[in-house]
């Protein structure tokens, strides 16, 4: 065969190769669509609340907090469902001034929010929460809403403020409908998750007439491993977000008052304290963790492999890194907690 036919034949052979993709690709747009459809996600605009910076409680870099609400309807309109973001967390000036420039410490630069799943108003796939009042609080203070600094860095004008935005954005709601509610749920996901903790039993005191509340934690169980070696990521970050954003004065009293302030950081020095029922997500294989305290360390050494391509996925669950498997299941904490659901 010569070489100009050896080419030709390939070439066809690249053209029939993309006309089956374009064909597989067009057979499932529509499912992707449908799937879309069927959720009824949606954008929602953000709410400003207006009254904020009055009371201090502002983003990093000035502006008020924001929050997305979606009004419940029907059965639904008396029930409130709240979600904490989440987003990481920032705890040095250099790193929070960076993240004041995104949506992540500026509500300026905020677009809308775009609700599925848990918040979807579609009664087939979301038949427990469809009709709630849905909220999703903005995240802007990359301190997990624990800060409560006085001072503004004289430098770069930032703010650490997140425990005034959670009473600030509380407020705002309860004068929108909350304080009548008749079910709520205080939720938050990943650094979201450990305000939802720090505020269940704030989240009661708020709601005093509400005859069923709970809070939720989802992918928000950082742990602190045994071995310090393994454990000085977090430990570090807390050290220094606790310092940066004034965030001791907001922790548990009950934790403060018996070990370092950031060591409260860790919900299982904290979580014994709360009252309200909670519960508590988490996957045993929480890759974001695992990656930043998995072992393959040695002492003294600041590198740590942590990929491991021989290692089957048992070896990476979070049990591996000094605690019981069975406690990074969901379970739920409180005295009048009966169930607990995975």
């Amino acid at each position: 065969m010569s070489y100009r036919m050896m080419m030709a034949k390939t070439y066809l052979q690249l053209v029939c190769l993309l006309i089956c993709s374009l064909a597989i690709i067009n057979a499932h747009e529509p499912c992707a669509k449908e799937n879309v459809t069927s959720e009824e996600a949606y954008y929602v605009s953000k709410t400003i609340v207006q009254n904020a910076v009055s009371k201090g409680a502002v983003c990093l870099d000035g502006s008020p907090p924001a929050y997305h609400l979606e009004p419940g309807f029907g059965e639904g309109a008396g029930n409130w469902l709240i979600q904490l973001s989440g987003g990481a967390w920032c705890s040095s000036v250099k790193e929070c001034l960076e993240r004041s420039k995104s949506e992540f410490g500026s509500s300026r630069l905020m677009g809308p929010w775009w609700f599925t799943g848990i918040s979807s108003k579609n009664q087939s796939s979301n038949p427990d929460f469809y009709n709630w009042n849905k909220v999703f609080v903005r995240y802007c203070d990359g301190g997990a809403f624990t800060g409560d600094a006085d001072r503004v860095d004289s430098t770069t004008g930032l703010y650490f403020r997140g425990a005034r935005i959670f009473e600030a954005v509380m407020e705002d709601l309860l004068g929108k409908g909350l304080k009548n509610a008749r079910n709520a749920i205080l939720s938050g996901s990943s650094a979201g998750g450990y305000p939802a903790m720090l505020y269940c039993d704030r989240f009661r005191e708020l709601l005093p007439n509400t005859p069923r509340l709970k809070c939720m934690a989802d992918s928000g169980y950082f742990i602190h491993v045994k071995d310090p070696h393994q454990a000085k990521f977090f430990t570090k970050l807390y050290t220094s977000l606790v310092a940066l954003h004034g965030s001791a004065k907001t922790l548990p009293k009950s934790c403060t008052s018996k070990m370092r302030p950031e060591l409260c950081f860790f919900p299982e020095n904290m979580q014994q304290d709360i009252k309200t029922p909670l519960f508590i997500a988490n996957s045993a294989y929480d890759k974001f963790q695992w990656t930043r305290k998995a072992a393959q360390c040695s002492p003294g050494l600041d590198q740590c492999r942590t990929e491991d391509s021989t290692a089957k996925p048992a070896d990476y669950s979070l049990g591996h890194l000094g605690h019981n498997n069975a406690t990074m299941d969901c379970h739920v904490v409180g005295d009048t907690a009966k169930d607990f659901y995975l």
